[in-house]
């Protein structure tokens, strides 16, 4: 009986990818969760199919690109520049009538 238990501890940690996150990551990637979901709410109210799909794949290509960083102080400029850049072009698509 015992033997289960630990085979089933075992086969848990490897669904972990890596240690456990700290705090600061664990608050980090919540809020470049938050920043994901604001972006993806936003590009589905976009009319155009067109736009909508360019906006989504050059959202998930930036998201991609940084997926790797471990560093707290790169990852909170990169949440920073990112919110930045996502409401210039959300206030550009306002502008142009694209999104209401």
């Amino acid at each position: 009986m015992i033997r289960s238990y630990a085979t089933a501890a075992a086969r848990r940690s490897f669904r972990l990818k890596g240690p456990p996150l700290g705090l600061d990551h664990f608050i980090q990637r919540k809020r470049a969760l938050a920043l994901w979901r604001d972006i993806v709410r936003t590009i589905a109210a976009i009319p155009d199919q067109v736009t909508r799909n360019e906006m989504r794949q050059f959202a998930r290509g930036e998201f991609e690109k940084h997926r790797d960083v471990n560093d707290i102080g790169h990852i909170r400029y990169l949440i920073s520049s990112g919110k930045t850049e996502f409401d210039a072009i959300r206030s550009s698509l306002i502008n142009a009538n694209l999104l209401v």
